[in-house]
């Protein structure tokens, strides 16, 4: 059978983790169909369609669907479930909140956060903040699954041809309502997609110092910023900019961590990272256990002379 893709996107534009996660489901059937329920999402529908390895998409478009609430987003994926052996969402905020509900109506056990496809009912994922890799085996007859993105190379967004398919909206009794949301607005990239990520930590003293020494190293190379739980949790930035297990999974081509110590927490959101560079005072620093690059060192000294010599 088929498997479905579970689009991640804001009815404007498809986002980059749906690419990773059609790229697990093509590892568990050749054939992935991608679900885009949203409110006027045309343009999101029209991008999944473009996606190489899709077959088609399904396009569910209703007032309802606008914030994507997990009680009537279920209700669209429950309706079209029986015709797929998997069902795969990215591990986000979105994904976790919305798959356990599906695979509590189907009454399956939910396999979470996978970075491997073994074969089709086989699949790793880690475990003890990614100090351990599990590998699990189900017989449920429909998998539901998140993704953790940082595991598969995303499939190549355009080259594709899809048909679109539209259905109508299934109507739900929803016991919640969406209220409002507050968004951080910023021209950088991306946290969870950005190529290159600038990160400080509790290391830093203040939030200050964190605008005075990360962002404008962070604006020289282009980077997202990014914090670990300890600056986060001492009011240095806003949490959004956490990384680590409790925050967001990153895997950028660099990852550069300053005053970071490296606790457990934060090493399983950024290990996967391609090129890590640290910059700590301290020699005995864990994160220096993961960094390619590491540099013992004053950060007041040392980040406003690799800021300068970026000039």
């Amino acid at each position: 059978m088929a498997t479905l893709v579970i689009a991640e996107h804001d009815n404007q534009s498809l986002k980059a983790a749906t690419l990773n996660t059609v790229a697990a489901a093509l590892q568990c059937s050749p054939e992935v169909d991608v679900l885009v329920a949203g409110n006027q999402s045309d343009a999101v529908a029209q991008a999944a369609s473009q996606i190489v390895g899709i077959r088609k998409v399904i396009q569910v478009d209703a007032a309802s669907l606008a914030d994507q609430l997990a009680e009537p987003l279920a209700a669209q994926i429950l309706s079209i479930a029986n015709h797929y052996s998997h069902i795969l969402a990215p591990a986000t905020a979105n994904g976790k909140n919305v798959l356990p509900r599906v695979a509590a109506k189907l009454d399956v056990a939910q396999l979470s956060d996978i970075t491997k496809v073994v074969s089709s009912d086989t699949f790793e994922r880690p475990i003890y903040a990614g100090n351990a890799i599990a590998t699990v085996q189900t017989s449920d007859p429909i998998k539901v699954i998140t993704v953790r993105t940082t595991g598969f190379d995303p499939v190549a967004a355009t080259g594709g041809s899809a048909a679109i398919e539209k259905q109508a909206a299934i109507e739900s009794k929803s016991s919640s309502s969406f209220v409002g949301r507050q968004l951080t607005k910023s021209d950088r990239p991306e946290l969870t997609a950005a190529k290159i990520i600038v990160s400080g930590g509790r290391g830093l003293g203040s939030g200050d110092k964190y605008q005075e020494l990360i962002a404008p190293l962070a604006d020289k190379l282009g980077a997202a910023l990014g914090a670990s739980r300890a600056a986060v949790d001492a009011g240095y930035v806003p949490n959004d900019y956490q990384v680590g297990q409790t925050g967001k999974i990153v895997a950028p081509e660099l990852y550069i961590a300053i005053g970071i110590s490296g606790a457990i927490q934060h090493l399983a959101g950024m290990k996967d990272s391609k090129v890590i560079v640290a910059i700590n005072k301290d020699p005995e620093a864990p994160i220096f256990g993961v960094a390619d690059y590491g540099l013992v060192a004053d950060l007041n000294t040392a980040v406003p002379e690799l800021t300068k010599a970026l000039s």
